[in-house]
């Protein structure tokens, strides 16, 4: 670590070699290039190893400044393990925006002086003379060097050491008061003050950029019409049902135009037939582009009144932006540079080999107009923001550069910061763990394919016990359009609820797309895809079918709202359970005052029964006490232990219990 090269008080050149080390300042990702993550209201814990050469004391501080703050804050660090050197302190996040910090640490000469005069006290040195007189010249040099207003302060407790001087024990008295250890610690020159480099940042985000159920649905397929779309107000009238089963974010499959050229047919066939509406994802038309709404859905206006009957039900909207365009969208015309051209001089269309999507127009970031093109995309999502929507389901993130990403976050968050950015890239894990870092407020994970138990312990505990948890915030979708994964496909409603359970009680942030609700799970043979997606058609389904799951979802939204345990992320420890098809996890807030038992059955066809090991510390008992558990789910109530039976059948009962501790 560099010190800084000037006094910060003295105003005198600092010496030229390294009193003072600070190092492992945590907490920190990539050794500073990358900020890490925070909520409002979290408490920001900061460590470091600070030390110097030789027996002299040694102040720490983290120096730190919040959004808008015009000044730089203080806070004490205390030595947390002598023996390591290791140095402590928090600071509390009551702002959204970005805090910045570092370690500053230099010499106490003063504590050190005292420490000295006590050894020496303490060892009934007969003649100590030299040493007090070395204390009061200390004393009387930062009397000299002291603002006016400090002059008082500082002159009486150099007038104390003058009288108390003849006896070596009185004087030591005054010097090692708490009263004077403050006040020198407050006013001495910081002569060889250092301080960590680079400054290190975090960003923190409001309380949705951490937790939220969300629930998927196509404005489109809200209406009660075969073969007519539906519109903004058919979806308007289904959000309080959304709600009552306790959804917050309602996103939004693309609104916008829908192009004509290439148009996909149902089933994704390559000609569409007359009256097929095509992919959402084909965006931009001669009735606009990105900023434009698509005409059979309603107009923007219809759009306003869908947002805010959301906000009335204290729900917020999430829109999806596609980064990409059909042929016939007002940019290829206007920007053709845009796009990638072959030597024919036609533009590329998109391909995921095996997939083609002859509809889609993928955009050129090495165009030279790029700069042109940043602004225009930017542009796009400061309309949305100007209509009221603070979250961004970003489509195929990992498919655009990442300084691109860093750019339009950062410049959105300038002003404003409330802004939420979604992930949903299935990619690679460092190109996920990238985007995180550059600015995604959550992302698209592997939960949807992690499935058996060792597979479901791995990675969580990849996500919450190792660096990503500083950075990496995951939102557990169960499905969506794209996926529909072989357990839903063929386990029946009892895959349906524990998958449900697992994303629901893991992860404060998960979502389901519309559907799972009725269990639908007619997929294309041999594919994670839906049969006669709503992506190329039009759907219009009973949402009270017979055999949906709707009062369950509702019961495990409620479980989330009541208990905060289950608002958090890396609070999660596995417990031992003897049976490979049952999960058993523990969450708990800081406090203790909510603790929560979840235990999954993961086999759809069969039940299983075990013992579960649930240490009672974990719970705030005593050895060899008992206590109550509430099934939350059933409302049913049980005296466990240490170990206890349970029993799941997944046909017959709930294949899951969440059990709120209960205890006295």
């Amino acid at each position: 670590m560099k010190k800084s090269p000037v006094k910060r008080r003295s105003g005198h050149i600092a010496r030229p070699f390294e009193q003072i080390v600070i190092e492992a300042v945590k907490p920190s990702i990539d050794g500073g290039r990358h900020p890490v993550k925070g909520i409002v209201g979290d408490v920001l814990v900061v460590q470091a190893t600070v030390f110097r050469h030789g027996h002299e004391r040694v102040r720490a501080m983290v120096r730190w400044s919040s959004p808008g703050d015009a000044t730089a804050h203080e806070t004490a660090m205390a030595r947390v393990n002598a023996g390591l050197d290791l140095w402590s302190a928090t600071v509390l996040l009551e702002r959204q925006g970005r805090y910045r910090f570092a370690i500053v640490a230099w010499t106490d000469v003063y504590a050190s002086w005292v420490d000295e005069l006590t050894k020496r006290v303490a060892a009934r040195q007969a003649d100590v003379h030299s040493e007090i007189e070395e204390g009061i010249s200390l004393v009387r040099r930062t009397f000299d060097r002291v603002r006016r207003d400090e002059k008082r302060r500082v002159g009486t407790l150099l007038d104390l050491l003058h009288d108390s001087a003849r006896d070596p024990a009185l004087l030591l008295a005054v010097a090692s008061s708490d009263a004077s250890f403050d006040l020198m610690a407050s006013v001495m020159p910081r002569d060889d003050e250092a301080r960590s480099e680079p400054e290190l940042e975090v960003w923190v985000d409001r309380e949705r950029a951490q937790v939220g159920a969300w629930y998927e649905l196509f404005v489109r397929s809200q209406g009660t019409q075969p073969g007519v779309s539906g519109t903004f107000r058919d979806a308007e009238r289904r959000l309080p049902e959304i709600r009552r089963m306790g959804f917050d974010v309602v996103y939004l499959a693309p609104i916008h135009p829908i192009g004509h050229t290439s148009r996909k047919g149902r089933d994704n066939t390559l000609d569409a037939a007359p009256g097929d509406p095509g992919s959402p994802w084909a965006i931009g038309s001669e009735d606009g582009g990105h900023t434009a709404i698509e005409p059979s859905l309603g107009t923007l206006e219809d759009f306003d009144r869908f947002v805010r009957a959301a906000d009335d039900l204290e729900m917020e909207l999430a829109l999806d932006f596609a980064v990409q365009c059909s042929p016939d969208h007002p940019w290829v015309r206007e920007h053709p540079d845009w796009f990638y051209r072959r030597p024919d001089g036609t533009i590329r269309y998109a391909e995921n080999p095996p997939k083609k999507y002859q509809d889609i127009y993928p955009i050129n970031f090495e165009t030279e107009d790029w700069r042109n093109l940043w602004n225009a995309l930017a542009d796009v999502v400061r309309f949305w923001v100007g209509h009221d929507v603070r979250i961004f389901r970003v489509d195929n993130p990992h498919t655009k550069p990442l300084g691109f990403w860093t750019w339009l976050i950062d410049s959105i968050h300038r002003d404003h910061p409330d802004v939420i950015f979604l992930a949903e890239a299935f990619t690679r894990p460092p190109m996920m763990q990238g985007l995180a870092k550059r600015g995604f407020t959550q992302s698209y994970t592997y939960f949807t394919w992690r499935n058996t138990k060792p597979e479901i312990i791995e990675y969580l505990t990849e996500l919450t016990r190792t660096e990503m948890a500083l950075y990496f915030r995951p939102n557990f979708f169960a499905n969506t359009p794209d996926i529909l994964p072989p357990i839903l496909q063929h386990g029946g409603r009892p895959a349906f609820k524990s998958r449900l359970t697992l994303a629901a009680t893991l992860s404060p942030s998960y979502g389901i797309y519309s559907g799972f609700e009725l269990c639908e799970h007619a997929a294309v043979e041999g594919r994670e895809e839906y049969l006669h997606s709503e992506k190329y058609q039009l759907s219009v389904r009973d949402w009270n079918a017979p055999g949906n799951i709707n009062d369950f979802i509702t019961r495990i939204n409620c479980a989330r709202r009541e208990n905060p345990a289950l608002r958090q992320f890396v609070n999660l420890q596995f417990l031992d359970v003897d049976d490979d098809q049952l999960l058993a996890y523990a969450k708990w807030t800081t406090d203790g005052s909510n603790v929560v038992l979840v235990v999954v059955n993961l086999d759809p066809y069969a039940t299983h029964s075990a013992m579960v090991a649930v240490p009672l510390d974990l719970v705030g008992v005593a050895a060899g006490g008992t206590y109550g558990v509430h099934d939350v789910l059933t409302g049913d109530r049980y005296t466990w232990r240490d170990r206890n039976f349970v029993r799941l059948n997944p046909s017959a009962g709930e294949p899951s219990h969440i059990l709120r501790v209960v205890k006295g």
